[in-house]
């Protein structure tokens, strides 16, 4: 009781109510809270002090910023809260509407990043770590002929995809970049892969039906994002029973100059994160495979749509050596 009590004193102010809706829509950096909010730094970094000790939002420290996301605990005080919030309240309307614009802006450095460097980047990508390396990992994960469809995300320029299209019946790549898909379309001609397609899409919003694919792939997509978890939720809404995930991501490490020379919003993932990422949306963790590379180390995690025969095997927590 003493609890809940801290934690409804916590909400009743009125910044603080807001800072929790705001947190509902996805992680948020304490720049992003401020500018959207209209208040100083000092006083914001206050208000969000007593929401995490409250237990009602938590910080997460990623090289030089601090992302805050709701934390949604198992007696569930937070969504209870949102569900007393009206939407057409003319102050969480006006902070919805600063965060789609915060969100658009970052959209339009990411598009233009990606139109910039859509030539080579294949190349930028192979500066953290061997492609070879990940790519014999990730068709350990796919044996020939075991799923029969393939789907995408962030496909990029369609390397992935051209990987894996031998394996399956049928692919498809997503992207939300033009020129990128505009590279892929050309190679996969190229290639002469007439079961392959490609489509522009959000990854948040995929254009496939629930259940209607059987191997999707995140290859170093998800630390472009605002809300991976997500992205992995709507990937694992397409999948079938006995369908497999594959993420393959850079683990936590400390480049701050990648957010501003080339747009990364998260600076790499633990195993426990998207251990929890697989649970929350009903999938079975299968294992995390950790390539160092030149620079970061990139991250294979596997995760299986219990159903038709699936095989599990659980990595030891104390096996990760970032965690």
């Amino acid at each position: 009781m003493l609890r809940l009590v801290d934690r409804l004193k916590a909400v009743a102010e009125p910044t603080r109510l807001r800072i929790v809706a705001l947190c509902a829509e996805g992680e948020l950096a304490v720049s992003e809270l401020t500018h959207i909010l209209g208040q100083s730094q000092p006083r914001v970094s206050r208000h969000l002090k007593i929401l995490t000790d409250a237990g009602l939002i938590a910080p997460m420290r990623e090289g030089n910023w601090t992302f805050y996301r709701l934390e949604r605990g198992e007696d569930r005080t937070s969504d209870t809260i949102l569900t007393l919030l009206n939407p057409d309240d003319p102050v969480i309307a006006a902070d919805l509407q600063r965060l789609a614009s915060v969100r658009e802006r970052r959209e339009v450095a990411a598009e233009a990043y990606f139109e910039r460097h859509a030539r080579q980047w294949d190349a930028i990508r192979a500066l953290y770590v061997e492609e070879e390396l990940v790519e014999k990992q990730l068709l350990s994960h796919v044996p020939p002929h075991d799923f029969r469809s393939h789907l995408d995300i962030g496909t990029g320029t369609g390397r992935i995809l051209m990987l894996l299209a031998p394996r399956v019946q049928s692919a498809v790549g997503v992207d939300n970049s033009r020129a990128m898909l505009a590279i892929a379309r050309d190679r996969v001609s190229r290639a002469g892969l007439s079961n392959v397609s490609l489509r522009l899409a959000d990854l948040y919003n995929l254009p496939l039906a629930d259940n209607s694919v059987d191997l999707v792939t995140i290859h170093l997509v998800l630390h472009y994002t605002d809300a991976p978890e997500q992205a992995v939720a709507e990937a694992s809404r397409v999948l079938r029973p006995g369908g497999r995930l594959i993420i393959a991501d850079f683990a936590p490490h400390s480049h701050e100059e990648l957010r501003t020379q080339h747009e990364h919003r998260r600076l790499g993932f633990a195993d426990e994160e998207v251990r929890q990422w697989f649970e929350n949306t009903g999938l079975q963790w299968r294992q995390a495979d950790a390539l160092p590379g030149r620079a970061l180390t990139v991250v294979l995690w596997a995760a299986d749509v219990p159903g038709a025969d699936v095989k599990v095997s659980r990595l030891p927590a104390a096996a990760s050596p970032w965690l």
